[in-house]
């Protein structure tokens, strides 16, 4: 009888610990999902950024660099309503030999996509790197605001997909798509 009651008070205090703290889940009612989530993830060609000083590209003069490493959504619908996501985001930002600053910017989007890749939104946003305590860094971005209109209760949010990446010239998304890569350590 003790052991019974134990695991009953270990289970409701583990069960205690589950509940979300975050604005995002105190935005929904108690409905069941009316199907899946949408996938999300980084578009592999955007998911890298190295800002390379005028010199050329050598270990020696890279300035920053960024990753994108994981992508989570959560998200909400029922019946006929739209899909309301929230993602999260997780970068590693690097400053290389060439960096000055103790913060640097990194732009980046997020779009809203059918499963066969047309656009519908596409919204850009920036994460401030803080380089203070030493050369590499991470953080997380959590974007609330993500709305998917769906037609009616027949359409799935699962033929839509979230994409994310890094805002990046026509050099970093070359750099990117011929498989090139700096990681800071790697050169000395």
């Amino acid at each position: 009888m003790r052991k019974i009651a134990l695991v009953a008070a270990t289970a409701i205090l583990v069960l205690s610990g589950c509940r979300s703290a975050t604005p995002f889940s105190d935005a929904f009612d108690s409905r069941p999902n009316a199907g899946p989530c949408p996938p999300a993830g980084a578009l592999y060609n955007a998911s890298r950024i190295v800002d390379l000083d005028d010199q050329g590209m050598a270990y020696g003069n890279i300035e920053y660099t960024g990753e994108i490493v994981d992508v989570r959504m959560f998200c909400r619908y029922a019946d006929d309503d739209p899909v309301r996501a929230e993602i999260e985001i997780d970068f590693a930002f690097g400053k290389g030999p060439q960096g000055t600053g103790v913060r640097h910017d990194y732009g980046y989007w997020v779009a809203v996509t059918r499963r066969s890749g047309k656009v519908l939104n596409k919204e850009f946003f920036t994460a401030s790197a803080d380089f203070t305590d030493g050369p590499v860094t991470g953080q997380t971005e959590v974007i609330q605001s993500i709305r998917i209109p769906r037609m009616d209760d027949t359409i799935s949010a699962a033929n839509f997909e979230i994409v994310v990446g890094f805002d990046l010239t026509e050099e970093q998304h070359t750099f990117n798509k011929e498989g090139r890569r700096f990681r800071l350590g790697a050169g000395n």
